[in-house]
C-alpha cells in the first residue's frame, strides 16, 4: 500500500488482520487479535487498543514479529507497535512496547533487564552452583538429572521433580540449574519462588485486581523454579491457579522444576490432576548422605572457607552429624570458629563438647531398623517376630517388604545389613522388596497413604 499515511486506521487494520489470518491459527487470531482495534496510525507507528494488558504481554511474547510483518506487507514500511489500554470509562493509557524498540541502555543490559522484569525474585544464592555440590551415592541421580535439564531446558526432563528431607540439597540443585541456564543465555527469564510465595502473591493479586500482571510474571517465564511444592496441599484456589500456570508453561515448551519433602503421590490433599502432571517428567529423590559423602562435603567446605582441621576432627563430625547437610555444615562452622578464635588446634574432646547439642539432637531423631519394624508391625497389626520369620502369607509378606523398603529409604544401612535384620535374608531379597513396593505404591493409593503415615510416625518419634 502506498502513501499509507492517508488511509484510515480501520482500513489498515482490516487488511493487516487479513494478513494475520494467513499466518497464524484461527483460534489464536480469534483470541488475541480479533478483540483489538487500531486506534491510531501514522507513518511507521501503529497504536493498538487493548482492554487488558495480558494482550500486550502475549502478543509481544509470541506474535510481535508476525504482527510487524503483516503491517509491513500492508503499509510497505517498517512499523513500530505501541499499545493503548482502553479503560471502561473510555480513558486510555499508553503502553510502549519495549520488545519492538529497546533503548540503548536496555540493549546493553538486556539479560539483567529481562530477568528483573519477568522475575523480580530471581535472587539465586551465589554459592549454590554445581561446582559446590558434592556428589555421592545418595544424590548422584538427582545431580545428573539436574545437569541434563540445565544443558537442555524443556527438552530432557520436564517437569523435573526433586524430593527429599530437609537439608539434603534440593534448593542447592535448583539454584545450580538456574545459574547454568543464565551462563548459557543471560536473557533467560527465570522465576524462582517458594509455593508459599506463589500463594501469597496470588492472594495479593486478587485483592488488588492485578491477576493479569501475576499471570504474566509466571506464565511468561522460560523456566519456573518452585520450591517446597508440598505447601500447596489443601489450598484449592492456589492449586487451581498453579494448574493453569503449569499447563501454560508446559504447552509453551518452558522448563518447570519443583522440589518437595516427599514424592508427588505422597503429598496429602493435592489434586490428582496435579500429581499426574508432576509425574509427567522425571522424579528424582535425594537421600541422606553416607559417611563418605559427609566427609567429602566437610573437606570441600573447609577448603573453600580456608579452614584447617585435622582429618580425625572432620571424621568425628561426619560420624556424629548424619541428619542433613545443613546441620553438617553448621557443625563445621562452629568448630572452625572456635579454632580460629583460640588460634590453636582443637582436640576431639573439645569438638565433642562444642557439638553436644548437635549430637543430642541426632540421637533423638536417629532412625533404626528396629524402630521401623516395630512401627510397621504396629500399623499392620502384626507381631514384631513376623518381621524376621520365614512365614510368607500375603498379610505378612507385604508389611515385611514395606519395612525393608522403609529401612532402605530411612537409614544408611546397606542392603546386606538390612537383610540380616530381617531374619538373615540376602541383599537380593531386600532389593526385590524395595522394587516391588515402589511399583505397588504407584497404583495402590491405600498402601501409599499407609506408608506415608508410618513414615511420618517414625520421623516424629511417635
Amino acid at each position: 500500500m502506498s502513501n499509507n499515511v492517508f488511509f484510515e486506521p480501520t482500513e489498515i487494520w482490516t487488511q493487516t488482520c487479513n494478513e494475520l489470518k494467513k499466518l497464524i491459527p484461527e483460534d489464536a487470531y480469534t483470541r488475541w487479535f480479533q478483540p483489538l482495534s487500531l486506534v491510531d496510525y501514522r507513518a511507521g507507528k501503529a497504536v493498538l487498543g487493548i482492554s487488558n494488558s495480558i494482550y500486550q504481554y502475549w502478543i509481544e511474547e509470541n506474535y510481535i514479529t508476525t504482527l510487524q510483518g503483516a503491517f509491513e506487507t500492508v503499509t510497505g514500511s517498517n512499523v513500530k507497535v505501541e499499545f493503548k489500554t482502553i479503560q471502561p470509562d473510555g480513558s486510555a493509557q499508553m503502553v510502549v512496547s519495549e520488545r519492538t524498540e529497546p533503548t540503548k541502555s536496555k540493549k546493553k543490559l538486556h539479560g539483567r533487564t529481562a530477568r528483573r522484569s519477568y522475575a523480580d525474585s530471581i535472587d539465586l544464592v551465589p554459592r549454590y552452583t554445581f561446582d559446590t555440590f558434592v556428589v555421592g551415592t545418595n544424590n548422584e541421580f538427582a545431580h545428573a538429572a539436574s545437569v541434563a535439564v540445565a544443558k537442555s531446558p524443556a527438552r530432557t526432563y520436564n517437569p523435573l521433580f526433586i524430593h527429599g528431607s530437609v537439608g539434603l540439597g534440593k534448593t542447592h540443585l535448583m539454584h545450580a540449574i538456574g545459574h547454568d541456564m543464565l551462563k548459557e543465555s543471560a536473557s533467560t527469564r527465570i522465576v524462582y519462588v517458594t509455593s508459599e510465595q506463589f500463594t501469597n502473591e496470588f492472594v495479593s493479586a486478587i485483592q488488588h485486581g492485578e491477576l493479569a500482571n501475576f499471570r504474566k510474571r509466571f506464565r511468561m517465564a522460560d523456566t519456573l523454579l518452585i520450591d517446597d511444592i508440598q505447601f500447596f496441599a489443601g489450598k484449592e484456589r492456589s492449586q487451581e491457579e498453579f494448574f493453569h500456570t503449569f499447563n501454560a508453561l508446559f504447552d509453551g515448551n518452558k522448563q518447570i522444576i519443583m522440589t518437595s519433602d516427599c514424592s508427588p503421590s505422597d503429598i496429602a490433599k493435592l489434586e490428582d490432576r496435579l500429581v499426574s502432571r508432576f509425574e509427567w517428567g522425571l522424579t528424582a529423590e535425594l537421600q541422606a548422605p553416607d559417611i563418605e559423602t559427609r566427609l567429602a562435603i566437610l573437606k570441600s567446605k573447609a577448603t573453600k572457607l580456608n579452614i584447617v582441621l585435622n582429618d580425625h576432627v572432620l571424621l568425628f563430625i561426619a560420624e556424629r552429624v548424619k541428619a542433613n547437610i545443613r546441620r553438617l555444615e553448621g557443625a563445621l562452622n562452629r568448630v572452625a570458629a572456635w579454632a580460629a578464635l583460640n588460634d590453636r588446634k582443637i582436640r576431639q574432646e573439645q569438638v565433642e563438647e562444642l557439638l553436644k547439642d548437635f549430637i543430642q539432637e541426632e540421637a533423638r531423631h536417629v532412625v533404626t531398623i528396629d524402630a521401623i519394624q516395630r512401627k510397621v508391625a504396629e500399623n499392620f497389626d502384626l507381631r514384631l517376630a513376623d518381621m524376621s520369620s520365614k512365614r510368607r502369607p500375603n498379610n505378612i509378606a507385604i508389611p515385611r517388604m514395606v519395612a525393608m523398603y522403609l529401612s532402605r529409604k530411612m537409614t544408611s544401612k546397606s542392603l546386606q545389613e538390612i537383610g540380616e535384620s530381617f531374619g538373615g535374608r540376602d541383599h537380593g531379597t531386600v532389593l526385590h522388596a524395595v522394587k516391588k513396593i515402589e511399583a505397588r505404591i504407584t497404583s495402590d493409593a491405600n498402601l501409599r497413604q499407609q506408608i506415608h503415615m508410618v513414615t511420618q510416625q517414625i520421623e516424629s518419634g511417635n
